[in-house]
């Protein structure tokens, strides 16, 4: 966050703070002023409704979690100095400000050197803001008519020294004052120079932590400098309210964001706000942000012009929290949406929202119409879930197969599509190509489920042969499957094999009532008295490529490191397959993590990520952090920083990974993570100046990758810079990326009318 206009995320703010970089740029110019001074200038304002500072008392108490965070409480002037407002444009024929009236006879003493130094540099807003600033805290002085009829003081080096400060050269102002201290002992500088350079370090100070992320010394910096903490410099209250969310203070930030809301009037520093909000603050902080929102001045509300952002986030926060109640406009606003602007991504929002609130025909429809637009692995892997929650598995592997090796989640959509469609019963009329395909698939990512559907399917059909291969195959992946070992044990009871049942029973006594009595013939009685009419018989090629020769099962293999859990219950849960060496076993039921003690809970969020139920990783997570073991807590805050990462919660992740020290690789494998996801969702919001903010943050840690020089060549060719783009798509394209090669294309196409004319 390099300054207050950067951070503005919009595409719609963008504009605007374009417009004010340049007119600082101007002033700059005319006035021959640094950057900081004017910042500093800007706090210097008197105690109006929009400028009134945070209490410091109160901030403090924010450090110690006592009070009520933030406070529009005036401070007295003994604690500092009251900044000065911004001049408002004198009405034509008027000057800047009213002549003196006859002074009273007991005028206080004033310093007025700074007045007529802005005067005598012809600093109108500077001039006006030290007049404001001086009556503020004299209420009964009067501001001279001719600031340059000021008599000078004739101290050239007191000159010298204002300069500086308006220079912003604080350092040497520091060493000019200490060498005329030392050379004139009784010389003291002027008590308002001290306090506004005061002030400047302190917000230089302020600024730099937070742009190093050290947020706890951004909290102390503007509780011990409360000057700050006011309307006229938006930014400082940005950055404190940033601090308060990564250190885990998420109600202080929403006391920071109603402060300006309740305060200030700049309409686009309002509207920054919000959306600077909604990017970190979840969805009920939101809604009592918005509440304060003024009535525009054509009589539509405020934050109209972002309505359509702030939907879209909020239903995005409903796809990752499936409890959370998002109102009904924000989800009819975004179907309008969808309807008007024909895009698949905001379908494909609202399919995921009804996925995860059980409403299947609704989802099934919004995929649909995203798939219309453009079909995806996203669109597809929704639609297949939405088919199999209203069992119509046949038509979701249809659907999932060009798609099965798109990643680990498409294919585990796939696989378990093909699980539910051999579970049907009755048993569905399946081809041989299909058959074959699915096998092979299975196969290949020992997906224990589906081995174990096949087994069914295949006594389904009256092939016990078949089925008690793909049941040992199943139970070689994974000894401890019962189902398995159940189907195994009947199905060696219909081919007479006593042995082979004996076996089967010693390896599972004590561990299965049904397999030490076999009394449980639900699931094989029709198939063991007379054959089922299927549909189709199994063929041969799927039925031989289970196991190739090898002895029957006997329970000497050895475990393999992929292990696999089928998630009972609603048809729309997925199946995930463990890709490590830790167990999943002991988490495949829902266990409140808040009675576990922290290392039963550190334990049990590593085995829900395996399992890829990160959310209720998080919680599992936040138990283990309460733990008093440094290590558990280190461990659980880099869990929990994952598991939202896998959520695709990058904001919540960046504050998980400050809750504990974390290594320095740790520390880094995380930052770069969350800034990729961040640059990935600002580009998809096409807001393509925040997402190069987030790729230089990334490369400065570590070294960018072909895909997401490839992302940073679009943004470029987005934001119309053509030169920057075609280098970074010919370097891209110099490794062999088709996608940069196909940048280039887009690019030749987007300047071709450039060219011609």
């Amino acid at each position: 966050m390099k300054s207050s206009l950067i951070a503005l995320s919009a595409a719609a703010v963008v504009a605007i703070v374009i417009t004010g970089v340049k007119d600082r740029a101007a002033l700059v110019e005319k006035f021959g002023t640094g950057r900081s001074n004017l910042q500093t200038d800007r706090q210097m304002q008197p105690d109006t409704p929009s400028s009134r500072p945070i209490d410091v008392q109160a901030v403090a108490d924010r450090l110690q979690e006592a009070t009520p965070v933030l406070t529009a409480q005036a401070p007295q002037p003994q604690q500092a100095p009251v900044p000065p407002a911004q001049p408002q444009p004198a009405e034509k024929g008027r000057p800047a400000h009213q002549p003196a009236a006859p002074q009273p006879a007991a005028q206080p003493k004033v310093d007025e050197s700074a007045l007529r130094y802005f005067a005598s540099r012809g600093d109108k807003v500077r001039l006006q803001a030290e007049i404001s600033r001086l009556q503020a805290l004299y209420p009964k002085w009067v501001p001279p008519a001719d600031p340059l009829a000021v008599p000078q003081s004739g101290d050239k080096q007191l000159e010298t020294m204002w300069q500086l400060y308006a220079e912003g050269r604080y350092a040497e102002l520091r060493k000019a004052i200490a060498d005329r201290r030392t050379a004139d002992s009784g010389w003291q500088p002027p008590a308002d120079l001290l306090d506004r350079v005061d002030v400047a370090e302190a917000r230089a100070r302020l600024v730099n932590a937070s742009d190093l992320k050290q947020y706890t010394t951004v909290i102390e910096i503007g509780a011990a400098t409360p000057i700050l903490l006011t309307c006229s410099d938006i930014d400082v209250l940005w950055r404190v309210a940033e601090a308060f969310v990564h250190t885990g203070r998420e109600p202080r930030s929403v006391d920071a964001y109603s402060y300006i809301l309740k305060n200030c009037t700049n309409p686009q520093e309002r509207l920054a706000s919000v959306q600077k909000a909604s990017a970190s603050l979840p969805y009920q902080a939101m809604q009592r942000l918005l509440a304060l929102e003024q009535p525009a001045v054509s009589g539509a509300r405020e934050f109209d012009g972002i309505r359509d952002e702030l939907a879209r986030r909020f239903v995005a926060d409903g796809n990752a929290d499936p409890k959370l109640d998002v109102a009904a406009d924000y989800v009819s606003r975004v179907a309008r949406l969808a309807e008007t602007q024909g895009l698949a991504s905001d379908a494909l929002l609202l399919g995921w929202y009804q996925l995860r609130r059980e409403n299947a025909p609704e989802a099934e429809t919004w995929f649909r119409a995203a798939r219309a637009k453009q079909d995806s692995a996203s669109a597809s892997q929704g639609l297949a879930l939405a088919l199999v929650a209203r069992k119509a598995p046949q038509e979701a592997e249809d659907v999932m197969y060009r798609w099965r090796s798109d990643s680990k989640d498409a294919s585990d959509t796939y696989l378990a599509a093909a699980a539910n469609l051999m579970a049907l019963q009755p048993p569905a009329n399946i081809s041989e190509d299909v058959l074959g395909r699915m096998a092979k698939e299975v196969i290949a990512q020992k997906y224990v489920p589906a081995a174990q559907q096949f087994g069914w399917y295949a006594r389904s059909l009256n092939q016990p042969q078949t089925a008690a291969r793909w049941f040992e195959t199943a139970l070689r992946w994974k000894p401890d499957d019962e189902p398995s070992a159940y189907g195994l044990a009947i199905t060696r009871e219909q081919l007479n094999d006593r042995r082979g049942v004996a076996e089967v029973q010693r390896l599972w006594a004590g561990r299965s009532q049904r397999i030490a009595t076999l009394d449980d013939t639900s699931l094989s009685a029709s198939s063991v008295e007379a054959p089922v009419q299927a549909p189709a018989r199994l063929p041969q090629s799927v039925a031989r490529a289970a196991v190739p020769a090898q002895p029957a099962y006997g329970g000497s293999a050895t475990e393999p490191p992929g292990l696999a859990v089928r998630t009972e219950g609603s048809a729309m849960e997925r199946v995930t397959v463990q890709r490590g060496t830790r167990k999943p076993r002991g988490c495949s039921t829902t266990t409140d993590a808040s009675l576990l003690s922290p290392d039963a809970a550190l334990s049990r969020g590593w085995c829900l990520m395996d399992l890829n139920r990160p959310m209720e990783a998080v919680a599992a997570f936040e138990r283990a952090l309460k733990g008093s073991a440094r290590q558990t807590r280190e461990d659980a805050a880099y869990g929990q920083s994952l598991a939202y990462l896998r959520a695709g919660l990058s904001n919540n992740a960046a504050v998980a990974a400050t809750r504990a020290p974390q290594s320095r690789e740790r520390a880094a494998e995380l930052q770069v993570s969350i800034l990729a996801d961040r640059a990935l969702a600002a580009y998809g919001a096409k807001r393509y100046r925040e997402t190069l903010i987030y790729l230089d943050q990334r490369a400065q840690i570590k070294r960018e990758t072909i895909d997401l020089m490839v992302l940073r060549g679009y943004c470029y060719l987005n934001l119309e810079m053509y030169g920057d783009a075609a280098r970074i798509f010919n370097a891209a394209a110099a490794t062999g990326s088709k996608d940069a090669n196909r940048g280039l294309a887009d690019l030749k196409r987007a300047t071709r009318p450039e060219t011609s004319g």
